[in-house]
């Protein structure tokens, strides 16, 4: 679901890469909080427990997502939230300390991350030290190291105990908004992940229509989906584009970035990899027959790496095939992914986008098509092994069919894809009895 045509973006994207493992050294020694947490006060920890997916704090030009305990390089709480890049100058944790009844304040490291694309608010890490004698459960976010913070949020610490990652691949999707009712090509790239080797799609919803709402539903009580509640448009003005236009919103393409980024740290400790992809998009391995055979394969052959990126490629879905005609999901609204096998050539001096399966306990921080900071290193995944299959709109013009590339990649899977997708209709009740 991400928007097209950002060139200028693409071919910055190129140089983050190449310098990922480098900066991430630089980085890590710039932006370590260096303010040791102080005893403010003693007594019982209080505030109102915070369960929105988006908080607003006091200003109203922070937006706290989630904390998250980071041990990588010191022990550290980061917050994952928005900010904007001008105005706010200081934060303070605010640590609530079970053990001992103290209130320890930390000062915050408040690092905007570099890709705004010239919006007001952007993605931020909120980074604090924490008590050395405590392991906080919660804390707080205030502009000052003084005052009553009774009032304030308080916010849990995820990520506190170390797991065993629990699955080997979770799905990333942000962010699910304009009331998103492409049915079919949803329940096949569901259908298609589960194929390949995953275990858990998160996805974060704005809003959907009525029907996919029951087929999230479905796909919940499965346990193959968890919805997380995105309601940005209540706190900001959101845009649909990625750069900022001069149109008075405040933070672009709904907050994708400030989701992905959250999405790692949620599962770090519990997914052996993270797939950063749009629910339009399906990684398609050409060597291998799943994701996990791919990549032991890719791993064997880039020791020291973190981040694979692969090359997405457009099939438009102007262009179809009459293959799989499948009458009974004629009545479900979507596109039948089945039926686009044409896909766009590659245009000189066009970098074609690319997304990411990574490491979640090597990234700090991370883009739509690369990461910002990671520890190891970026790999270009050639695409003679696998690449992106992202049936959408064309970019490229009403090409015809003459001019596009015949690649049938996708058909390998279309036994098992037609019977899963069917399943799930027949339980959704959304295929027609005809």
């Amino acid at each position: 679901m991400m928007c097209a045509g950002k060139k200028s973006y693409f071919a910055a994207a190129v140089c983050i890469v190449t310098v990922t493992s480098m900066l991430a050294v630089s980085y890590l020694k710039l932006q370590r909080p260096s303010h040791q947490p102080k005893v403010i006060q003693e007594g019982r920890c209080r505030g109102k427990i915070a369960i929105s997916t988006i908080t607003a704090l006091e200003d109203n030009k922070t937006f706290i997502i989630s904390p998250y305990f980071d041990d990588r390089e010191s022990k550290v709480t980061r917050l994952i939230g928005i900010v904007h890049h001008e105005d706010v100058k200081q934060l303070y944790c605010w640590f609530c300390c079970q053990a001992n009844g103290q209130m320890y304040v930390s000062k915050a490291k408040i690092d905007v991350h570099s890709d705004r694309f010239g919006f007001p608010y952007g993605a931020t890490d909120i980074v604090c030290l924490e008590p050395k004698n405590c392991d906080p459960t919660h804390v707080s976010i205030h502009q000052s190291p003084y005052g009553n913070i009774d009032q304030l949020p308080r916010f849990e610490i995820k990520n506190r105990k170390p797991e065993t990652s629990s699955v080997d691949f979770t799905v990333c999707i942000s962010a699910m908004f304009g009331n998103y009712n492409n049915v079919l090509q949803f329940i096949q790239s569901m259908e298609m992940y589960k194929i390949l080797g995953v275990q858990k799609v998160v996805i974060y919803k704005n809003n959907c229509s009525h029907l996919m709402e029951k087929v999230l539903k479905f796909y919940v009580e499965e346990g193959t989906v968890e919805v997380i509640p995105w309601p940005i448009n209540s706190h900001l003005r959101v845009s649909s584009s990625w750069r900022f236009m001069q149109d008075g919103t405040h933070i672009g393409y709904y907050g994708q970035i400030t989701a992905l980024n959250d999405c790692i740290y949620r599962n770090m400790e519990r997914s052996k990899f993270v797939v950063l992809n749009d629910a339009d998009e399906i990684i398609l391995p050409l060597k291998h027959p799943d994701w996990k055979t791919m990549m032991n394969s890719l791993q064997e052959e880039n020791p020291g790496a973190s981040v694979f990126l692969f090359e997405n490629h457009i099939f438009p879905e102007a262009i179809s095939s009459h293959t799989f005609n499948i009458s009974s999901w004629n009545t479900v609204p979507g596109v039948n992914i089945l039926q686009h096998v044409y896909r766009e050539p590659d245009r000189k001096n066009v970098m074609n986008p690319r997304k990411m399966i990574v490491d979640p306990r090597k990234v700090i921080q991370t883009s739509v098509h690369s990461v910002l900071r990671a520890y190891g290193k970026s790999v270009y995944v050639p695409m003679d092994v696998a690449l992106i299959y992202h049936c959408r709109k064309g970019l490229q013009g009403n090409l015809p069919r003459e001019s596009l590339i015949r690649d049938t990649t996708l058909w390998r899977y279309n036994s098992s894809l037609i019977m899963n997708v069917n399943k799930v209709l027949s339980q959704t009740m959304l295929q027609s009895q005809n």
